[in-house]
């Protein structure tokens, strides 16, 4: 029989368990509620990186490796394309295509889900698949949070195709994705293939520039030239290039982050392009720089600026100049936070076309998205962060939607970020047909 001190500590035990399960019990209750509030019922469901898919679908937290400096550096300093977990649609694939007034091709894409570019026809139907993952291309490289997928893809005459890791180095695969050769300095962002086969792109360094930052590395951002073969020809500093031209006070000040520039485009202009604006020449480069939203006219040659302009726009990609001498660029967060594509006058600054979206569904794409003028005159816009892209007329009629079936989490809640969607002509799925290759030759 248990003594009466016994029995009385027995008690004390139950009524603190008893207390201690009602204190849960109220906080859940409590937690319940606030979730069910209407200051929260919208709140979208933040998961752990542990069941996020590696990829462009969630932000991490980066440290600064100690004793690194230069490229390596650059690619931990450049602030990454990392989304934010948006929610994704119930729809995917092809959900509109009006034959009549849509421009008639193939469709090549990138996308934050895993190291591949696809080829789809105008209903949505896979035709092609190049996929490389970064740790096969590059051994002996370090791989980061922007390396898992296919930042930019170039498809060349015979099914070979140019694939940029970000940051992380360049490949040429053939169509059946074994690598042609490879080029493993940091590129970002965007590549131009050239008539002639060079490769125009955009690195970064880090490294110490006391008149920007007293006593932390900055990142310069240069303009690269490689051969057809991935072989550097030269480099050119975007910084320099601005500090030895007329439009120097433009860029003062910079931006605060260590990433001054953020380049994110290049298009070299080639042929016809190179007069239809007095001082834009043939051999010039049209770059876009996002954190001082600047888009700038440089002469390789001479490494300096001819021509730059800041406006109307903000966070800016895809400057590109077209044969009416007007210029089509993506505004990421210039239409009051909201995303908008402008074609504007270069000289003048004066926008002579905008579409915005639809009136219930306003473009949103804040870090990433691209513009392509198709040659019917409609405007094929990739919505990145929405994981969307649609074609419109001049008029803003929608004539063709697709929305990404890449889905991430543990309930498919998420969208990968669609990097690019590429119109081209039919004839650029002809290699399919010479050797019989088709979507089942997908590679490794």
């Amino acid at each position: 029989m248990l003594s009466f001190e016994n029995r009385m500590s027995s008690a004390r035990v139950s009524r603190k368990l008893l207390l201690l399960i009602g204190v849960l019990v109220l906080l859940s209750v409590v937690a319940y509620l606030w979730t069910k509030s209407p200051e929260t019922a919208d709140v979208p469901i933040v998961e752990s990186d542990d069941v996020w898919p590696p990829g462009r679908w969630h932000s991490r937290t980066r440290s600064t490796p100690q004793g690194e400096q230069g490229e390596e550096l650059a690619r931990v300093l450049s602030l990454p394309y990392t989304g934010t977990g948006r929610e994704a649609t119930g729809e995917a694939g092809v959900l509109l295509h009006d034959p009549e007034r849509a421009y008639q091709g193939v469709n090549l894409y990138t996308s934050g889900h895993g190291p591949e570019a696809l080829l789809i026809d105008m209903d949505g139907n896979l035709l092609h698949r190049w996929r490389l993952p970064f740790e096969r291309a590059f051994p002996d490289r370090r791989p980061t949070v922007e390396t898992p997928f296919f930042r930019r893809a170039h498809l060349l005459d015979g099914g070979d195709l140019l694939a940029l890791f970000q940051g992380g180095g360049l490949v040429r695969l053939d169509r059946r994705s074994e690598i042609v050769w490879s080029h493993g300095a940091g590129l970002y962002n965007d590549l131009h293939l050239a008539e002639d086969g060079r490769i125009f792109g955009l690195a970064k360094e880090a490294r110490p520039i006391p008149s920007i930052h007293p006593t932390e590395p900055v990142l310069e951002d240069s303009i690269v030239v490689l051969d057809s073969e991935g072989r550097l020809e030269r480099r050119i500093s975007l910084l320099q290039a601005f500090l030895d031209s007329p439009y120097a006070a433009l860029i003062d000040p910079l931006p605060a982050s260590r990433d001054i520039f953020h380049s994110n485009t290049i298009q070299l202009l080639e042929g016809p392009l190179g007069d239809v604006v007095p001082g834009f020449e043939a051999g010039t480069a049209l770059v876009s720089m996002r954190e001082v939203d600047i888009v700038a006219l440089v002469d390789l040659d001479r490494r300096t600026v001819l021509w730059a302009r800041r406006g109307g726009w903000d966070a800016q990609h895809q400057p590109e100049l077209l044969p009416t001498g007007r210029i089509l660029l993506f505004d990421n967060r210039g239409a009051d936070g909201a995303s908008r594509v402008l074609e504007f006058e270069p000289l003048t600054g004066e926008i002579e076309w905008e579409y915005a979206g639809e009136p219930d569904r306003p473009l949103s794409s804040h870090e990433a998205g691209t513009s392509q003028r198709l040659p019917n005159g409609n405007t094929l816009i990739t919505e990145s962060e929405g994981g969307r892209a649609l074609e419109v007329t001049r008029s803003g009629e929608l004539v063709w939607e697709f929305v990404s079936p890449h889905r991430g989490g543990s309930r498919d809640q998420l969208v990968a970020t669609l990097f690019e969607v590429l119109r081209l002509p039919p004839s650029a799925a002809d290699f399919l047909s010479a050797e019989g290759l088709s979507s089942g030759d997908v590679g490794r």
